[in-house]
């Protein structure tokens, strides 16, 4: 397994396994940080080829105790519509290396997540607690979608949420014990409990799409 890093606010982290899947991995507000190259390694483990790409206009990424800094900064000098655009060219040239493609986002990285959906050519997406989702439930994505979301959020209302998305074909979108952040090992919302439930969930989506997809590329 080969691992980079590069540096630079264009940086990323890349783990190549020589496969013929690959996860592109979106993080939070608080950039390429400890619980992202977690994430990585973990789908890396499972074979899979790794990029996450750096969304933010700076190296290093925020700490957990830089919430309300991180999202200013995410929503002021990024935003969704960005992080879509800088997402769009590298799916662009991984479906051309790869049989299948697969997003994985967390939080602000599960709604970019959802907003690739509208596109061709992914073999399936997984968000983790991505709240402003609610802001683009009008949009169903073309791909197969698993969401995770905590039952406590301050800011919307999850069962409502929740039923409005199930109602969109080859939409699942799970209510799991805990709070924004609870899939993350480093975050002082972490219930580990639905962190194993949702990994598993997530491990056994990926590894069903990967199934049933015959490829992206003729």
């Amino acid at each position: 397994m080969n691992s980079l890093k590069v540096d630079g606010s264009d940086a990323m982290i890349c783990i190549i396994n020589g496969s013929d899947t690959a996860v592109i991995v979106l993080h939070e507000i608080y950039g390429m940080n400890e619980y992202m190259q977690h994430l990585c390694r973990l789908l890396a483990n499972r074979q899979y080829d790794v990029v996450c790409p750096n969304l933010l206009d700076r190296r290093e990424p925020f700490a957990y105790d830089q919430e309300e800094e991180a999202y200013a900064n995410f929503m002021t000098t990024v935003g969704f519509a960005r992080a879509k655009d800088k997402v769009d060219p590298l799916l662009s040239h991984m479906r051309q290396r790869y049989e299948r493609l697969f997003v994985v986002g967390s939080s602000v990285g599960a709604t970019v997540a959802w907003l690739c959906g509208e596109r061709d050519g992914i073999a399936g997406i997984v968000g983790f607690y991505g709240s402003r989702i609610r802001s683009y439930a009008d949009m169903t994505p073309r791909a197969p979608t698993l969401l995770f979301f905590g039952q406590e959020e301050r800011s919307f209302h999850v069962p409502d949420l929740t039923a409005t998305l199930n109602r969109k074909a080859g939409v699942q979108a799970l209510i799991l014990p805990g709070r924004h952040g609870f899939a993350d090992p480093f975050s002082p919302n972490y219930a580990e409990p639905s962190a194993a439930e949702a990994l598993h969930r997530m491990l056994d989506f990926l590894a069903e799409q990967e199934t049933s997809c015959n490829g992206l590329n003729p």
